[in-house]
């Protein structure tokens, strides 16, 4: 097996936070370098149904990023095949963007095949890639979220480039696609997360041309949808990224791709105050190669530097409820000769 702190990879997918810091209690402090027993050990974990059934409801009680060294597994959703250290791939178009999305413990990442839009699934409990149950109308460009075991996908564009309002949900325990309630206006470019137990969509655009600055929220238990007015005041230009948003224990951060600094949502005035700078520049690429993440009570940026040592991709993290507003940006890792974009980024299990 490679050593997989040599692994030059632009899309990155963590292991679960609380998988990593069980292993590390089960090796002790003095081996915390070594991937290779980690990853033994977790499939060991796996083969004896460690994370199946009760267990699995209580995994993520390990789980505390401050002790964590991220990218513990990563893999290159921008090679010429989808895979994993030694799984079988599933051969794919090479060209077309991609996107993905953790739920529960499987891995969607959406694409283009040679027959139209598709999704691949990676499931951690078998190791394995397999064809994901399609949409009942398959897109991209949308807004996305997950929470446990569901999640939920919202607008975008179809095989056609119509801008959509309709949204489904995914539920990973019996791979279904649900088509629920449409939303009030059709959008694309926009981001999506769950925040109090409801569903948010905000930014985009409806066409080429207009920018939104509503966002809307979905009720689970009525299965209605609500407006909120100037919840992204800012807009999405068509050449900006989707807004990059992170829910932390209920509150919404953003990372303005303009201005270079995170704000935190004021849930009671609907207004965004600036909390601290960004430690990389977002405004150089209009917001696109850059992870803004939330794992645990923590904040993630995954962006490219260029440096003496060459281009490098960091992994910064901060609390930002822990009294830390005048705290530095942690730096916790650093990959070498992975470019300066990261294409696609997925945290699971945080």
């Amino acid at each position: 097996m490679e050593e997989l702190q040599d692994c030059n990879s632009k899309s990155l997918v963590a292991l679960p936070g609380s998988l990593v810091l069980h292993l590390f209690r089960l090796f002790g402090q003095q081996d915390q370098s070594s991937w290779q027993k980690y990853i033994l050990a977790y499939f060991l974990l796996v083969r004896n149904d460690y994370f199946s059934g009760e267990s699995k409801k209580h995994s993520d009680v390990f789980c505390d990023i401050s002790e964590l060294d991220f990218f513990p597994y990563a893999i290159d959703l921008d090679s010429e095949e989808l895979e994993l250290k030694e799984q079988k791939p599933i051969s794919k178009a090479q060209s077309g963007d991609k996107e993905s999305l953790a739920v529960g413990t499987q891995l969607l990442v959406f694409g283009r095949e040679y027959t139209g839009l598709a999704i691949w699934m990676y499931n951690l409990l078998t190791r394995s890639w397999s064809p994901c149950t399609p949409m009942n109308l398959p897109r991209c460009l949308f807004a996305s979220g997950s929470s446990g075991e569901i999640a939920i996908v919202a607008g975008g564009c179809d095989k056609n480039g119509q801008v959509l309002r309709s949204v489904e949900l995914y539920n990973s325990e019996i791979g279904h696609w649900e088509t629920i309630p449409d939303m009030n206006l059709p959008r694309r470019l926009s981001s999506g997360f769950f925040m109090d137990g409801k569903f948010y969509v905000i930014g985009g655009v409806s066409s080429q041309r207009d920018s939104l600055t509503c966002g809307e929220e979905y009720n689970l238990e009525t299965r209605t949808w609500r407006r909120i007015l100037d919840m992204y005041p800012g807009g999405t230009s068509a050449s900006q990224s989707p807004p990059l948003v992170a829910v932390v224990n209920n509150q919404l951060y953003a990372a303005d791709q303009s201005t270079n600094v995170v704000k935190k949502y004021d849930k009671v005035n609907n207004a965004w105050n600036i909390v601290k700078p960004l430690p990389v520049r977002a405004d150089s690429s209009n917001g696109w190669g850059l992870a803004f993440k939330a794992c645990g009570d923590r904040l993630l940026v995954i962006g490219g530097h260029r440096g003496p040592r060459g281009e490098v991709i960091l992994l910064h993290s901060w609390c930002p409820e822990g009294g830390e507003d005048g705290a530095d940006w942690e730096v916790l890792s650093v990959k070498e000769r992975a470019g300066v974009f990261v294409y696609n980024c997925a945290i699971m299990g945080c």
